[in-house]
């Protein structure tokens, strides 16, 4: 009887192992396992077995049955890993995100937020400028000193140079739009800027302006009252002062407290206890008749600010030189 089951082992091996798919494993299951099966029928013959001789039979026949049931598990879990589920590639996938928005981008956006619930629309400008647009139209004539190489990087001198405020954006809104209009836009500047913890050679700029019959200071404080205490909060301490800007007739300052040294005076804030966050006012005159408009009729703001500060301030960065040295956390 034992070379009865060895042989049934071999053969059972040799069938398991041949096997192509579960339809075939289960018939040999069936014919090994089954009522009628080689191993079922091989177990009813161990009565028939010498006495002597059952033991050795009974451990051989449950070796023989325990190494066809594994084989035919394996081979059944195999066929499982090699089964390839259909796939449809037309079928939308989540979206994986991948890296972050830069700080400005985020100021940018929840800044852009505010002011379109004020009635502003948003445009752009040219990086690359024009002495008219940069200097001309904004009351800065020729002998100012903001004209001065040390402040502004000339592409080719004296009429080609790299915008130094977004304010030239301001000049091309209002020879191509017709008031009453309120425009805000951000984008970099550059100025040739000794470079340190709150100043860089390249930077970003928000700019507000609005034209139209009837516009007073009252209004610009109003909207930049709204807009400071809806992104910094309402418990943040503002001030407005008086300041000149040729840009602007009459000019004022708005500062923040310091959220770094609570008024005590540090490197950001230069010792005041205070940032300057925006300088704004009442477009000047002289502007509005350079664009053929009389300043009697008509009126017009104007605010701009340094968005690299206002980043600083939101995420307490306190070297701005860290926002744009490739610094993988701000990417």
């Amino acid at each position: 009887m034992q070379e009865e089951i060895m042989s049934a082992k071999n053969q059972a091996i040799a069938q398991i192992s041949g096997a192509h798919d579960n339809e075939e494993l289960e018939q040999i299951r069936i014919d090994l396992f089954g009522r009628n099966g080689k191993i079922t029928n091989i177990l009813r013959g161990v009565k028939n077995v010498p006495q002597d001789q059952r033991q050795q039979i009974g451990i051989l026949i449950n070796e023989t049955k325990k190494t066809l049931e594994n084989m035919l598990l394996d081979q059944k879990n195999s066929f499982k890993e090699n089964v390839r589920e259909w796939f449809d590639p037309t079928i939308p996938v989540p979206l994986v995100k991948i890296g972050n928005l830069h700080p400005t981008s985020v100021v940018i956006s929840e800044m852009v937020e505010i002011f379109k619930h004020m009635g502003f629309s948003i445009t752009e400008g040219p990086e690359i400028e024009t002495d008219h647009y940069n200097f001309e139209l904004l009351n800065l004539p020729k002998d100012h000193p903001a004209r001065s190489l040390q402040d502004v990087l000339y592409i080719e001198e004296p009429e080609t140079l790299l915008r130094s405020h977004t304010s030239s954006v301001e000049t091309r809104s209002i020879e191509n739009l017709k008031p009453p209009f309120r425009v805000v836009v951000a984008g970099k500047c550059y100025r040739f800027e000794n470079v340190n913890a709150s100043n860089n050679a390249m930077f970003y700029q928000f700019q507000g302006f609005a034209l139209q019959k009837g516009l007073s200071l009252s209004d610009l404080k109003g909207t930049l009252f709204h807009f400071a205490k809806s992104y910094f909060g309402k418990d943040r301490k503002i001030r407005f002062r008086c300041k000149y800007y040729p840009e602007v007739e009459p000019g004022v300052g708005l500062d923040l407290n310091c959220q770094f040294c609570n008024g005590k005076g540090c490197a950001v804030c230069k010792g005041r206890g205070w940032i300057e966050m925006l300088g704004a006012g009442m477009i000047h005159p002289n502007i509005l008749k350079n664009f053929g408009y009389k300043p009697k009729e008509i009126t017009g703001f104007a605010f701009g600010m340094g968005l690299d500060r206002i980043v600083m301030d939101r995420f307490k960065i306190k070297d701005i030189r860290s926002l744009y040295n490739g610094d993988i956390k701000y990417s």
